[in-house]
């Protein structure tokens, strides 16, 4: 049976929250029945985005983690709630409001932090993946619809479909370890969880400092390579996907005739080591 699935891409995504105005939009004051009650306007937010900063000054970027409901496939809410939380045939995790009423606990039963208490209606809640609008036979959510850069899409098909699609765009799930099989997917989650070192390479010739632009800049761990950029015309490189306080890294710059330089960085952080500078 095909079943819904939503792919968040973080490089794509500008923390606009059209995604969390959408879903204000569609749940502020209007209840779904049998599937969800009005959301309040304050407080809860359905999808929540993070943001992280990385690197220092000259090198940062700045990734952005949308995050909502995960629509488990071993969903710890409905194993908390069983009488009141359930899943769809076609893959959506929905809290009963009438089932779910005075059930606190709820809340707290989702490690990802993604279920709200509505105090005035007495209810857990969270989102429904705009369940009510495919049931109607829409194809997305509003939250998708609303997004302006293509970050969010979603995508119905049988497990054997959407496990060829996540090794293609090589997508990957917040948090495996919870072990929950979750259907919403990211791409480029490095940008969100790894660090990267970045700097760049120049040379002196007489007395003119220039970018070496074409020069080759190699990693090296624990004595093995594991990675190789070129500069660019501003003499940049950059190696990422790299862990967290992973350790003494060594890097080795070279460009044309000039001696090779080596040098060691310590990782905790993402981190910018300036200028390697090739005389």
């Amino acid at each position: 049976m095909e079943k819904w699935n939503l792919i968040i891409d973080i490089a794509k995504c500008e923390d606009c929250n059209n995604c969390f105005l959408a879903c204000k939009d569609e749940h502020v004051d209007n209840d779904f029945p049998p599937y969800s009650v009005a959301q309040p306007k304050h407080g809860h937010r359905w999808i929540n985005i993070s943001t992280k900063e990385r690197g220092q000054f000259p090198d940062i970027d700045v990734a952005n983690l949308p995050a909502t409901c995960m629509h488990c496939d071993n969903a710890p809410c409905m194993k908390a709630a069983p009488d009141a939380i359930y899943k769809t045939n076609d893959g959506i995790v929905i809290i009963d409001p009438v089932k779910a009423k005075s059930k606190k606990e709820i809340v707290k039963s989702c490690p990802y932090g993604a279920i709200w208490w509505n105090g005035e209606k007495g209810v857990a809640q969270k989102c429904t993946l705009c369940v009510h609008l495919l049931a109607e036979g829409w194809k997305e959510s509003r939250c998708v619809q609303a997004c302006p850069t293509g970050a969010m899409k979603m995508i119905k098909a049988e497990d054997e479909k959407m496990q060829q699609i996540i090794e293609q765009e090589q997508l990957e799930v917040l948090h495996p370890e919870y072990k929950t099989r979750p259907r919403v997917y990211y791409k480029n989650l490095y940008r969100y969880l790894d660090c990267f070192v970045a700097g760049d390479v120049a040379y002196r010739d007489g007395g003119i400092t220039d970018c070496a632009e074409g020069a080759t800049v190699t990693l090296f761990k624990d004595g093995k390579k594991i990675g190789e950029a070129v500069t660019d015309n501003y003499g940049d490189f950059k190696f990422d996907r790299l862990e967290e306080n992973s350790g003494v890294y060594t890097i080795e710059a070279a460009y044309k005739d000039y001696p090779k330089k080596t040098l060691e960085v310590k990782l905790g952080a993402s981190k910018s080591i300036g200028t390697i500078l090739l005389d």
